[in-house]
C-alpha cells in the first residue's frame, strides 16, 4: 500500500515548504490548515502525519488526544517553534498514548535534515516491504500462533526453552564483562518464539516460577561449561516480580550454585524497578539474603518507575541498569542526556556499576564513555545469540 503523507499546520508558508520537501519522496501529499477537517479521515498504518503543535483553533495536543482515542496506526512526526521542552512533553504524551512517534523537529525546520530523514524512512519502508514479501509465507504460522497455558506447560516440560546471550562490554577495557540471559521458545512447528509472546502468559497462569527455574538451570549449566573452558562469564538473569514472593528462593539458588561449584558473584539477578513496588517487605528480605549469599543484584529499567531513590536506598543493589529509552534518545534530547548523566553519577555515588543498554551506534558509545559509564550493552556491540555463536564472538569497536 502506498504511503500517504498528511501535513497539519495552520501556516500556509510552512505547509507549502513541507509539501515541496515531501512530495518528491512520497508523492501522495495533502495539507490541512484546519485540523478538524484532517480528523475526518480514515488512517492506516502506512500513513505519515506531520503535525504542528501550535495552532489557534485546535492545538496539536488535542489532535494527539483524538488520534489516541481512535487508536490511529499512522506514523507521527511532531513539529513546533514554541519550546523544545514542550515538544519533548508532547512526544512523551503521544508515545504513552500508544501512538507511533517517529521523529520531532523544531521550527525553523532544517530542511536538509528533514529531507535526509524522510528519504531514509522511505528507503527503510521499501526494504521492509521487500523482506516481508519474501518471508511472509514462511513466517505466517509464527505470527498466527497464540500459545495457551497447556502449550507453555508442555514447552517447559519438554525442554523447548533455549537461551540466547547478549554480550556486555567493560567500557574502560573494551573486554567482555558478561552477558544478559534471554529466553526463547524453540517450538517444533512454529520455530523461534520471542518472550513477548509467552512471558505475560507465564505470569498470568502461575507458570513463571517453573519457567524461571528452567532458565536459571540452563544458565548455570552453560556457566559450568564455560568455566571448564576457562571462559567463565558473568550472567545476568531476569527475575519476575512473582519470583521474589518465595522466601525459599535465595537458599534454593545457593544450593544450586554450590552443587555446580559456581561462584555466586558470577550470577546477577535483574529485577525491574516497577516490580519491586508490589511487595516491598518481602523483596527486601529476599534481596538482602541474595547479597549475603554472594549473588549480584541489578535494578533494571532504572528511571521508569515511581520510587527509584527509595528502592536504591533500601535494597543492596550492585548494579544500576539505565533504561534504554534514555540511552537511545540521549544524542538528540538534552533531557535524556541529563537523565543518563545523573544515573551514572548516582550509581557511582552509591558504589554501584552503571550499565547502559540499548546502545545502537558509536556516537552513543562515545557519549557514555565520556560520562564514565561502566558497562555497555546493545546492538552496536552485538545482538543476542545462541551459546555456540557466543563462544566464537569477539567485540570489534
Amino acid at each position: 500500500m502506498m504511503n500517504r503523507v498528511f501535513i497539519v499546520d495552520d501556516d500556509t508558508l510552512t505547509c507549502n515548504l513541507l509539501k515541496t520537501i515531501v512530495e518528491p519522496i512520497f508523492g501522495n501529499v495533502e495539507t490541512f490548515q484546519h485540523p478538524r477537517a484532517f480528523l475526518t479521515l480514515s488512517l492506516n498504518k502506512q500513513d505519515i502525519i506531520i503535525l504542528d503543535l501550535m495552532m489557534p483553533d485546535m492545538d496539536g495536543i488535542e489532535v494527539i488526544r483524538h488520534l489516541a482515542e481512535h487508536k490511529s496506526p499512522a506514523s507521527l512526526i511532531l513539529i513546533s517553534g514554541y519550546d523544545s521542552g514542550v515538544l519533548h512533553s508532547a512526544e512523551t504524551l503521544a508515545l504513552s498514548c500508544g501512538l507511533n512517534v517517529i521523529n520531532t523537529f523544531t521550527k525553523p525546520i532544517n530542511t536538509e535534515v528533514l529531507t535526509c530523514f524522510l528519504t531514509s524512512l522511505s528507503n527503510r519502508q521499501a526494504q521492509r516491504e521487500l523482506v516481508s514479501f519474501n518471508n511472509d509465507k514462511a513466517n505466517q504460522g509464527t505470527f498466527d500462533f497464540i500459545p495457551t497455558e497447556q502449550d507453555l506447560r508442555e514447552a517447559i516440560d519438554k525442554k523447548q526453552l533455549i537461551l540466547y546471550y547478549q554480550p556486555q562490554i567493560n567500557m574502560k577495557t573494551e573486554c567482555l564483562h558478561g552477558a544478559e540471559v534471554l529466553v526463547r521458545w524453540l517450538h517444533p512447528k512454529f520455530g523461534l518464539i520471542y518472550p513477548d509472546k509467552f512471558i505475560a502468559l507465564a505470569e498470568q497462569t502461575g507458570l513463571i516460577e517453573q519457567l524461571s527455574e528452567e532458565v536459571i538451570h540452563l544458565a548455570i549449566k552453560q556457566s559450568v561449561h564455560w568455566q571448564k573452558l576457562n571462559r567463565a562469564t558473568r550472567l545476568s538473569i531476569n527475575i519476575s516480580a512473582q519470583n521474589i514472593t518465595s522466601l525459599k528462593l535465595p537458599e534454593q539458588l545457593r544450593m544450586l550454585v554450590k552443587k555446580y561449584e559456581i561462584d555466586p558473584s558470577m550470577i546477577v539477578l535483574e529485577l525491574t524497578e516497577s516490580a519491586l513496588m508490589d511487595s516491598e517487605v518481602t523483596s527486601l528480605d529476599i534481596f538482602t539474603r541474595f547479597r549475603l549469599k554472594g549473588f549480584q543484584l541489578s535494578i533494571d529499567d532504572f528511571g521508569t518507575g515511581y520510587s527509584s531513590l527509595s528502592q536504591l536506598h533500601k535494597i543492596p543493589f550492585t548494579e544500576l541498569k539505565i533504561d534504554q529509552s534514555f540511552v537511545t534518545n540521549m544524542k538528540q534530547e538534552k533531557e535524556s542526556m541529563a537523565i543518563v548523566e545523573t544515573c551514572i553519577m548516582l550509581a557511582h555515588k552509591l558504589n554501584m556499576e552503571a550499565v547502559a543498554e540499548g546502545i545502537e551506534d558509536k556516537e552513543t558509545w562515545d557519549l557514555l564513555s565520556a560520562e564514565g559509564c561502566d558497562i555497555a550493552q546493545g546492538y552496536y556491540i552485538a545482538r543476542p545469540m545462541p551459546a555456540d555463536q557466543f563462544d566464537k564472538w569477539q567485540f570489534n569497536e
